[in-house]
């Protein structure tokens, strides 16, 4: 199992728009078919360094592969770069 680990900060005055963005990449679950989890977070403490958070699980990493240049996902993940200021990944194996 792979895990796809993403944390961004997003820019100040876009709340509404960086919760709508991790919803709709929620919402690739049982779109994308080798997506096998999905879970975004919104940070909630002010102290934090980061505002949003993305975790998701393949089976290896051609699938992680795949789901990062499927079309569906390229479209919802331009919606995240008006939005961010910066954005770091790591992807392991469990």
């Amino acid at each position: 199992m792979y895990k796809h680990v993403v944390v961004w900060q997003f820019k100040d005055g876009t709340e509404k728009e960086a919760k709508e963005f991790l919803r709709e990449l929620e919402g690739l679950k049982g779109v994308i078919e080798c997506l096998r989890s999905i879970q975004t977070g919104y940070n909630e403490n002010p102290k934090e360094g980061a505002s949003g958070v993305l975790i998701c699980e393949f089976d290896s990493m051609e699938d992680l592969n795949s789901y990062a240049t499927d079309p569906r996902h390229l479209k919802v993940a331009a919606k995240c770069k008006p939005i961010r200021t910066s954005r770091v990944a790591c992807d392991f194996k469990e």
